[in-house]
């Protein structure tokens, strides 16, 4: 699971946990300008395959580090679908991350309402 931390300016991914080694990752952060969208349980969660990986990917158990599907690198850091977040970007190295967080909904509406400042 991750902790989403909002700034003015940015975005910060905490990775937490066992989970920065298994995502080869401790802290990811975006320019909020560079957010596209962000979705609440996204369909990709549920799904099996995320494409070539460097990191872990135990399906039902955890999802976590860079996958390469058609052609853009992800950002994974999931446990259960449920609790997931997609967050799309734009002019960055991940196309998007997918992260398990605690409350998806109240975090979803955090970023949504900062970038649209």
């Amino acid at each position: 699971m991750a902790d989403v931390e909002l700034t003015p300016t940015e975005l910060i991914v905490h990775i937490r946990g066992i989970d920065e080694l298994l995502a080869l990752k401790v802290q990811l952060q975006v320019p909020l300008e560079h957010i596209a969208g962000v979705d609440v349980r996204p369909d990709e969660a549920t799904q099996v395959w995320h494409g070539l990986r460097i990191g872990t990917n135990l399906p039902g158990v955890i999802t976590a580090g860079r996958f390469l599907q058609h052609g853009e690198w992800a950002f994974w850091d999931v446990h259960d679908p449920n609790d997931a977040i997609a967050i799309r970007l734009h002019d960055e190295h991940y196309a998007k991350l997918v992260i398990g967080v605690e409350d998806p909904e109240a975090t979803t509406e955090a970023i949504r309402a900062a970038i649209r400042l």
